[in-house]
């Protein structure tokens, strides 16, 4: 029997529903991905970078509030988030492109393959 991905703290509905659009079915599913692999799927699909969703999934899976994640450790999951949006958010984009969306200026569309 395999677990709803809301079973995972911090999991609600509409997460849930991003995940289940890239295949992501169960907890078990999550918990194999980790956060990294699991939110590289939702930003190649084209689903839009959201550093706050990210940390909320990385403290679900460690069993913790999802405000819990505060000072250098907020840091170094800012750098994981910021590199993984570099290479499967704004692949193929020219710099502009990835300026403007780095500020949310940029039309939403699937990264180049």
């Amino acid at each position: 029997m395999t677990e709803p991905l809301t079973s995972i703290r911090n999991i609600g509905p509409a997460m849930a529903g991003a995940f289940e659009s890239v295949g992501i079915r169960s907890a078990e599913d999550l918990r194999a991905l980790g956060t990294d692999g699991a939110y590289r799927r939702l930003l190649e699909a084209g689903h839009r970078p959201h550093f706050i969703a990210y940390y909320v999934v990385e403290m679900g899976l460690q069993g913790r509030p999802w405000n819990d994640c505060k000072g250098p450790e907020k840091a170094a999951l800012r750098r994981r988030f910021d590199a993984l949006k570099d290479t499967a958010w704004d692949r193929g984009r020219s710099e502009l492109e990835a300026a403007l969306n780095a500020i949310g200026v940029v039309e939403r569309r699937p990264p180049a393959p």
